[in-house]
């Protein structure tokens, strides 16, 4: 049983549960000059809940705030093609920068998920015709070998 004297004391009620949250996606310009939309989630929860109501206003919020901008960060000193094929090691940095970041507000980032990474249209066109021209390159070429080969 606890006493609250009015006008005196107050209590905050921290849930020590896991938490979940949706990084909002994060339009990223990469190292080699294209914007990619990135998505992410992260898992979380409240470590030691006396620091976390004396160090920091609201830990939730500023978890939230500096998952986006560590997002950023990391995704900005990849290129587009690391961004795509190293989507593990991704999320294994920005979870030990946020874990790190986060530790003196009594929060423990616990798992961090690239959800989904975005790429402009106009980019995503121009992929899509280089791959064809490279496949009908090697069409050409095998089609060539065999006319020479039916030749001899």
């Amino acid at each position: 049983m606890f006493f609250v004297i009015p006008c005196i004391d107050t209590f905050k009620i921290v849930d020590l549960r896991v938490l979940s949250f949706d990084v909002p996606p994060q339009e990223i310009l990469s190292r080699d000059s294209v914007t990619v939309s990135v998505e992410a989630v992260i898992y979380f929860r409240i470590s030691n809940p006396i620091i976390s109501v004396t160090n920091v206003n609201d830990a939730q919020f500023s978890t939230k705030l500096l998952a986006q901008t560590t997002l950023r960060n990391v995704l900005g000193t990849k290129t587009l093609s690391e961004i795509l094929q190293e989507r593990d090691n991704i999320s294994s940095v920005t979870e030990k920068v946020l874990d790190e970041g986060t530790e003196p507000w009594g929060v423990k980032v616990q798992r961090v998920e690239i959800k989904d990474i975005r790429l402009p249209h106009q980019l995503t066109r121009a992929m899509a015709a280089e791959a064809e021209a490279s496949r009908d390159a090697r069409a050409r070429v095998i089609a060539a070998d065999g006319e020479k080969n039916a030749s001899r």
